[in-house]
């Protein structure tokens, strides 16, 4: 396979473009960053980083050696050959897919995809989650539409998922086997040639709907057998069992039992949202997925239990819910990172809020709330600091600080839904 060397621009510097951008630049393929969000452009301009595991001094060093700039000039798109989009694909209130912002970053890209003279056709590819036929349907109308060229004649179309996986050091993005399907053979192959350059392992399939619907299988898998949990947390709590030693013991068969983990609900960007993109176009060829339905409905109803769990532990101390101090540990939809897309935790602070509760948070990862598209009205809150002056302390995330921190003292009811803390109180409750 022949291999190429051109310069590559990324779409969307968040949690999944801005890895993506790191990884080609430092395999010495200059990159162009492009956001709409000036405060990131700013950011990465100056050597900063705005995710936490991710370090300022690599992309300082990135910037200063000119092998990564950030803009919010689509115009700059005439000079690179590949185009890698990585921007939101959120559900609607009423839980159907957005590609709004795939659309219109299409629309953005369309009017620089004609061919400069002695250079190469462009390269676009979708990296964010999305439905079959968003990449071979959708997205090419509007570049062909919107430029008059035609996809795998003038430019090439693929679509090769994200596999980020934010905190997780056991594996890396170069290292995470990475799927692609092309529009075209040819597609294929320039999208081939050019992710080889920076990742170790490659996995081509024959479409582009191929790759999309294994990225919707890898998050649906994750989904139902959490919900299997959420369920079985329940139904065993009832009956006086643990679930955790249940799973932990489950686990000792050697073959045939993968575990999996209960909680508050899903959080992050995939796994909460990414099956309701197939339930959708699953109706448009008249087929049901009650399966998927049901594991929907079982994790979104986990908040309601956990808060149920806070109400009776209240109610052991003679208390109501309504004028409490109810202080939640955890913001991050997953522990020792500062990412809070989807957290079950914002979930749980207006169920609270809404029945009267004076709802805190604490974490060391997220100190002030950002503002975001769900919960725009708790931007600002500041982290407050743990101790025994709450009427209640529930546990939402289990971060490593809680893990290690001394609760065996405190006199006021610890909710833990993580099965997290070692050093309990009295009073603790498993949610």
């Amino acid at each position: 396979m022949n291999t190429f060397r051109c310069s590559v621009a990324v779409i969307g510097l968040g949690y999944v473009g801005l890895p993506l951008a790191i990884r080609f630049a430092e395999s010495g393929i200059p990159v162009l960053g492009l956001d709409t969000d000036g405060s990131k452009v700013r950011s990465i301009n100056q050597g900063q980083s705005y995710i936490k595991h991710i370090e300022g001094p690599v992309i300082r060093s990135l910037v200063e050696s000119d092998k990564m700039i950030a803009s919010s000039d689509f115009s700059l798109l005439k000079e690179v050959d590949a185009i890698l989009i990585c921007v939101p694909t959120p559900l609607s209130k009423h839980r159907e897919p957005n590609i709004g912002y795939v659309l219109e970053t299409g629309k953005s890209i369309a009017p620089y995809l004609k061919l400069e003279e002695g250079s190469c056709k462009k390269l676009i590819v979708l990296e964010s989650t999305s439905y079959p036929g968003t990449t071979d349907t959708d997205l090419r109308n509007v570049l062909e539409n919107e430029s008059g060229l035609k996809a795998g004649v003038d430019f090439h179309l693929a679509f090769s998922p994200e596999r980020e996986d934010p905190g997780r050091k056991c594996h890396t993005l170069k290292s995470i086997p990475k799927i692609m399907g092309g529009y075209s053979p040819a597609c294929l192959e320039r999208c081939k040639s050019l992710y080889s350059e920076v990742l170790d392992t490659i996995v081509p399939v024959s479409s582009c709907r191929v790759a999309e619907a294994s990225k919707l299988l890898e998050n649906i898998y994750r989904a139902v057998n959490i919900a299997l949990v959420n369920e079985l947390k329940v139904v065993y709590g009832t009956m006086g069992i643990d679930i955790w030693e249940v799973i932990e013991a489950a686990s000792s068969k050697p073959f045939g039992f993968t575990p999996f983990y209960p909680g508050p609900g899903l959080g992050g960007h995939c796994i909460p949202v990414d099956p309701y993109y197939l339930t959708w176009k699953a109706r448009e060829y008249e087929q049901s997925t009650r399966f998927i339905e049901l594991a929907g409905e079982v994790n979104t109803r986990m908040p309601d239990y956990v808060v149920k769990r806070v109400v009776e532990a209240l109610n052991d101390e003679s208390k109501s819910v309504k004028g409490s101090d109810v202080l939640i540990l955890g913001l991050a939809y997953k522990p020792n990172v500062d990412d809070d897309r989807e957290s079950p935790s914002y979930v749980l602070m207006k169920k609270l809020e809404d029945m009267g509760a004076v709802v805190s948070y604490n974490d060391p990862h997220v100190p002030i709330i950002p503002v975001t598209r769900e919960h725009a009205s708790y931007a600002g809150r500041k982290s407050s600091v743990i101790s025994d002056n709450y009427d209640c302390i529930l546990i939402a995330t289990h971060h490593d600080e809680y893990k290690a921190f001394d609760f065996s003292g405190f006199v006021c009811p610890i909710v833990d839904t993580r099965h997290c803390i070692v050093n309990r109180p009295q009073k603790y409750y498993k949610a």
